[in-house]
């Protein structure tokens, strides 16, 4: 099991921004219903959709939203149909992204994502194409304040994680993905709920990216975040810092 060596999981994670809120809360939704339609309406006996309901927690969701999200499920009042598609492909200067969404219409989905990435210097690949250079790993990230590095190390290795990061901006465990259930409620116990626990996909290496197509690569990964439809993207790319602030002023 690694140590503390501040490792950064590049991944472009969705913003918690007020106005974002809505849409925030609309995935987190989708993600709860889906959860609670694949197993038991129950998060004791349905681990998915226990994890959707830390996530939602995390995000401020009220209660009563989770609340009535399952029940609707659990009373057949919910009939949406959604399915899981994961595409892949490449950015702006050879980045490998790849894209999960849940969709009540796949051609429109597929149509969204195929434009967004036309538009911005990248193009869709097929399935397979770039996963093969990610790992696919539970992560679990918390605010530094919980605990020290050594105490969530212990808790960690002890459930049977991977890997643990700890740095100023806080804690982040990865694990394999059979282990995730039983790693990420170990650290619940003991820490409370995380900042984010979920399937991830960790890049292998990582393609440093500069100034030239830093710009459009960001504004692909913003069009895929505002896609209704988009659950997560993940990328190898690392942009050095003063690109990062000189692009983000």
């Amino acid at each position: 099991m690694a140590g503390h060596s501040q490792f950064k999981n590049i991944m472009y994670r969705k913003g918690a921004q007020d106005k974002k809120r809505a849409k925030i809360f609309g995935r987190l939704i989708r993600e709860i219903t889906v959860a609670a339609r694949a197993g038991l309406p129950e998060p004791d006996k349905n681990p998915r959709l226990r994890a959707a309901i830390s996530a939602a927690r995390t995000a401020n969701m009220p209660k009563d939203n989770i609340d009535r999200a399952i029940k609707r499920v659990a009373g057949g009042e919910d009939d949406t149909h959604y399915e899981e598609i994961r595409y892949e492909g490449y950015g702006p200067g050879g980045v490998a992204l790849i894209v999960e969404t849940l969709t009540d219409n796949r051609n429109r989905t597929a149509s969204e994502v195929r434009t967004a990435f036309g538009r911005h210097g990248g193009a869709l690949a097929e399935t397979n194409a770039v996963s093969f250079m990610f790992d696919r790993v539970g992560l679990i990230a918390f605010d530094a304040g919980v605990g020290s590095a050594d105490a969530v190390f212990e808790v960690a290795a002890e459930a049977g994680a991977g890997n643990v990061e700890s740095a100023a901006d806080g804690h982040e465990i990865t694990c394999d993905p059979d282990q995730f259930n039983t790693v990420r409620d170990a650290l619940v116990g003991r820490f409370g709920d995380p900042r984010e626990a979920h399937l991830a996909w960790k890049p292998q290496t990582t393609v440093e990216v500069g100034e030239k197509h830093a710009e459009t690569l960001l504004k692909l990964l913003d069009a895929l975040d505002d896609n209704d439809d988009v659950q997560q993207v993940a990328a190898n790319f690392e942009i050095a810092d003063e690109i990062m602030a000189r692009l983000t002023a």
